[in-house]
């Protein structure tokens, strides 16, 4: 019984250390959409921690312009985010849904960031931006 609850043991303590070793890979998925309704949506969202995701203007450059809308997200996948959008966007515009950081500003659970700023800041894989390009219908 003593080794069985020893190896037990062990294998929580490995399973946890292969767990915290390997946190979530940042991606957005998401698709072009109506926004008529004010609200442009990603079906899913992962954040290798608490975040944002940031919803910024951009065209055929595929630089990021503006912020139009941001949403909390939880560290993990995030299903069906939808972030309330805070101007007007119109059909055929394009957006870039991102993943942002809560990191850096003087308050947690506020969204802080401005265009070129670094708090809550976006987040980069190997110089890359996490992030997905739509066209609003």
């Amino acid at each position: 019984m003593k080794n069985f609850v020893s190896a037990l043991a062990l294998s929580v303590l490995a399973t946890a250390s292969f767990a915290d070793g390997h946190a979530p890979v940042p991606a957005v998925d998401a698709s072009n959409q109506s926004v008529a309704n004010g609200v442009v949506s990603a079906d899913k969202v992962v954040a290798a921690e608490n975040g944002w995701m940031v919803v910024h203007r951009t065209d055929s450059t595929m630089k990021p312009g503006p912020v139009v809308g941001y949403a909390p997200l939880r560290m993990g996948e995030n299903m069906d985010v939808a972030a309330i959008l805070t101007e007007e966007v119109k059909a055929g515009d394009m957006l870039m849904l991102m993943v942002h950081a809560e990191t850096g500003g003087m308050k947690t659970g506020g969204f802080e960031y401005t265009l070129g700023a670094k708090e809550d800041g976006p987040i980069k894989i190997d110089g890359a931006l996490v992030m997905s390009v739509i066209t609003a219908e």
